[in-house]
């Protein structure tokens, strides 16, 4: 099983910008797809964007325009930049993984414990 953690939420303002990152356990060139969901309250947990290992990036249509997904092997990191932030993005971040090389099997369904992203309007 992979590890990811989460940092980077925070509070700010409507308009505003936050970058959060995903730390995994394990070379991310190991890992097929990387992508961050979100969960408010009271709401299903709901995808925003994901990346591959070849770079194949797919945005939800809610963050389009304003988020930027990016991963960086040398840091071994995966990040989200969130830009005009609204009230509506206010959730749970969560990293997630899958299709992880472990050296011995593929591993999936791996998620980070999330980081808390509230904006104020």
């Amino acid at each position: 099983q992979v590890q990811l953690v989460e940092s980077g939420g925070g509070l700010v303002q409507a308009g505003g910008s936050l970058t959060l990152s995903c730390a995994a356990s394990v070379s991310i060139s190991r890992i097929n797809a990387m992508g961050w969901y979100r969960q408010a309250p009271g709401k299903q947990r709901q995808w925003v964007a994901t990346i591959s290992v070849g770079g194949s990036i797919k945005y939800a249509d809610s963050v389009k325009g304003r988020f930027t997904i990016s991963r960086d092997n040398a840091k071994n990191t995966m990040c989200l930049q969130m830009n005009s932030l609204k009230p509506e993005d206010t959730a749970v971040y969560y990293c997630n993984a899958e299709g992880v090389w472990t050296g011995s099997s593929w591993t999936y369904d791996n998620w980070g414990r999330g980081t808390q992203v509230t904006v104020s309007s």
